[in-house]
C-alpha cells in the first residue's frame, strides 16, 4: 500500500479553529484514501486469482512463543513449563487394558536360574477387520398353516450395519472430518460393502435422540451458568448464505445454524424449544427503552400478561391491532420474547459475553477487552505524532486490563475505585488525532459493559472461549460446504455442540457415540452432568 505524506504537526499557537478544522478534514480524506486503496489492493488480489496469475505471498508473523507470553491479554497459548522451547510432558495414562499376554522365555536359561518375575513390554496395535455376521432366521409353518420366523435381536434394529461400524462412520464424519467419499473408500478397501446414500442415512437420519439431548443441553446450560459466551459465524444451508451462533461456556458448548443473526434470532434460540410469546412487564421495559411510539406500546399494554403459544398467533395479534411499521413489530417482537425467557424462569443474573455484536446486546451484558482493543488497532496513524498517541492509548487499556485481573483476584474498594478513574480519564483523552478521538467516545460509552467485572469479579474478561469453540464450526464448514437438507443441518449442529461438551466434560467423544448408538446409557445425559444430578466415575 502506498504510504500518504504525513500531516504537518503544527506549533499550538498557530492552531486556529479553522486551520484545526482543516486539519480534521485532511485526516478524514487520508482515512478515507487509505481504505480505499486497502480495497482496491483486494480488489486486485481477486483479479488476479480469476486470471490465474500468481498470488501476491502472504507471509504471515511468526507465532513462536515469547519469553513474556505467559498470561497474556491476547489469548494466544503460553509456555508454561518456565523454560524456553521446553514443552510439558504429555501425561501418560496409568491404567491401560491390556487384551491379551505372552510370556517369552530368556533363550538358553542355564540350570538352576532363580525366576524374578517378568518385565512388561506393552505393544499398541489395532484389530482391522470386517467382522459380518449373517443372521440365519428359522422359518417354522405351523400345523394350522401360519408361519413362525425367528426375530432378529434388538441391537440389530433391522440395519444391515453394525452399531461400531455406524459409530465409526459418525465419529469419521464429525470428530475427525473425514468426508462421505473418503470414509467410503477407506471402508471399501477394508472390505465393506457399503454406498454413499447408506453413509448418508447413517450420518444423518434417525438422530431424533440426538437432537432432543441436544435442546435440552441448553436449557441445563443456560440455568446452571453464572455466565455464557457468544459468538457467531457465516454457515451455508441449501446453497445459501446463514449464521452459526455459538453459546456456551467452560461447561458446554452449544451451536445452531439460522438464516440470520438478528437479536429476535439470537432469543429465539435462548428460548430454546418454547415457542411462547409474552407481554409482562419484561417485555414493556424493554419496548420503553428501545423508545416504542406511545400509541403501539399502548395497544400492547392493553393485554399485558397474554401469552401467545406461537409466532401465527403472535403475528395475527399484531396485525388485529395495527401494528405494521417494521421498526415497531421488530421491537415488540423482541420484547415479546424477553417477556417469554423471564415467564420460562430464565436467571436474571446471568451474564452474556459477547464482541459487541448489536444481537448479543440484550439482558445483563459484557464486552470482551480484547475486541475493544481491536477497534484502535484498525486505525491508521498519519505521522509519528499520531503514533505516539496510539501507542500510549493501547498502553492504557492494558494497564486496565491488568488491573482487572488483579480486581478478579481480590476485589477490593480502593482498586475499584481506581479502575473507574483510570478508565474515565483515559477516554476524556483529547488527542491530535481526530479518528482517535472517536474511538476514545465509542469506548466511553461501552463503560458499564466493559466494567460490569467490577461487580461481577466472576465474570470473563474476554471472548477467547467462545472463538476457540466456534472454530471448529469454521473448519467443518470450510471442509464440507453446506448442508443440503434440513436433517443434515440439525445433525452438524448437534454433533458439534457434542463433540464440544465431551470435550470440556472429560468423556471421550469415541466412548459416548458407542454408548448412544448401543443404547446402553453407562454415561450420563450431558444435560444431566450440567444439572449436576449425576457425576462421572473415573
Amino acid at each position: 500500500m502506498n504510504k500518504l505524506p504525513p500531516i504537518p504537526d503544527l506549533p499550538e499557537e498557530e492552531k486556529t479553529p479553522v486551520v484545526k478544522l482543516l486539519l480534521a478534514f485532511i485526516e478524514q480524506q487520508q482515512q478515507v484514501i487509505l481504505q480505499q486503496q486497502e480495497e482496491i489492493d483486494n480488489l486486485k488480489a481477486e483479479v488476479a486469482r480469476l486470471k490465474k496469475l500468481p498470488p501476491k505471498p502472504n507471509i504471515k508473523p511468526s507465532k513462536l512463543p515469547k519469553d513474556d507470553d505467559n498470561d497474556n491479554p491476547t489469548g494466544h497459548s503460553s509456555n508454561r513449563s518456565g523454560k524456553k522451547g521446553q514443552q510439558q510432558k504429555r501425561r501418560r495414562k496409568s491404567k491401560r487394558t491390556i487384551h491379551k499376554s505372552k510370556i517369552i522365555q530368556p533363550d538358553n536359561l542355564p540350570q538352576g536360574s532363580r525366576f524374578l518375575g517378568y518385565q512388561n513390554f506393552d505393544v499398541q496395535d489395532l484389530l482391522i477387520q470386517p467382522n459380518n455376521t449373517r443372521y440365519r432366521l428359522a422359518r417354522y409353518q405351523t400345523p394350522d398353516g401360519n408361519y413362525c420366523i425367528g426375530k432378529l435381536p434388538a441391537s440389530v434394529a433391522g440395519k444391515h450395519f453394525g452399531q461400531t461400524l455406524q459409530s465409526y462412520i459418525l465419529y469419521q464424519y464429525y470428530h475427525q472430518r473425514v468426508t462421505q467419499r473418503l470414509i467410503k473408500i477407506q471402508l471399501e478397501h477394508w472390505g465393506i460393502d457399503i454406498s454413499t446414500g447408506q453413509i448418508q442415512n447413517i450420518l444423518i437420519d434417525q438422530k431424533q435422540a440426538f437432537h432432543d439431548e441436544k435442546n435440552e443441553l441448553l436449557t441445563a446450560g443456560l440455568q446452571h451458568s453464572r455466565y455464557i459466551h457468544v459468538d457467531d459465524t457465516g454457515s451455508r444451508h441449501q446453497g445459501r448464505n446463514g449464521y452459526g451462533t455459538h453459546i456456551g461456556n467452560e461447561q458446554f458448548a452449544w451451536f445452531a445454524s439460522t438464516p440470520t443473526k438478528s437479536r429476535i434470532n439470537f432469543l429465539q434460540l435462548l428460548r430454546g424449544s418454547s415457542t411462547d410469546y409474552v407481554l409482562g412487564n419484561e417485555a414493556f421495559h424493554y419496548m420503553i427503552g428501545e423508545k416504542l411510539p406511545k400509541d403501539p406500546l399502548l395497544r400492547l399494554q392493553a393485554h399485558a400478561d397474554t401469552v401467545f403459544y406461537d409466532e401465527q398467533q403472535w403475528q395475527t395479534f399484531l396485525s388485529e391491532q395495527q401494528i405494521s411499521q417494521e421498526r415497531h413489530i421488530r421491537i415488540a417482537t423482541e420484547g415479546a420474547l424477553l417477556g417469554a425467557l423471564k415467564a420460562k424462569g430464565f436467571p436474571s443474573d446471568l451474564v452474556i459475553m459477547s464482541d459487541d455484536a448489536g444481537q448479543f446486546d440484550v439482558l445483563l451484558h459484557t464486552l470482551c477487552w480484547i475486541h475493544t482493543d481491536r477497534v484502535f488497532l484498525r486505525l491508521l496513524p498519519l505521522n509519528e505524532t499520531h503514533v505516539k498517541e496510539l501507542d500510549w492509548v493501547h498502553t492504557q487499556i492494558w494497564e486496565i486490563f491488568s488491573d482487572l485481573k488483579q480486581y478478579k483476584l481480590n476485589p477490593n474498594a480502593v482498586l475499584k475505585i481506581s479502575i473507574e478513574s483510570h478508565f474515565d480519564e483515559l477516554c476524556q483523552t483529547q488527542t491530535s488525532y481526530q479518528s482517535l478521538n472517536l474511538a476514545l467516545r465509542r469506548l466511553a460509552k461501552n463503560k458499564k459493559e466493559l466494567l460490569l467485572v467490577l461487580e461481577r469479579p466472576d465474570i470473563p474478561l474476554h471472548n477467547n472461549l467462545s472463538e476457540n469453540d466456534i472454530r471448529e464450526y469454521v473448519i467443518k464448514r470450510k471442509i464440507s460446504g453446506t448442508t443440503r437438507s434440513e436433517n443434515g443441518r440439525m445433525c452438524r449442529d448437534t454433533f458439534l455442540s457434542f463433540i464440544k461438551t465431551c470435550f470440556k466434560q472429560g468423556i471421550s467423544f469415541w466412548e459416548f457415540i458407542v454408548d448412544r448408538i448401543a443404547n446402553k446409557n453407562l454415561i450420563p445425559l450431558l444435560p444431566d452432568l450440567l444439572a449436576g444430578k449425576v457425576c462421572l466415575i473415573s
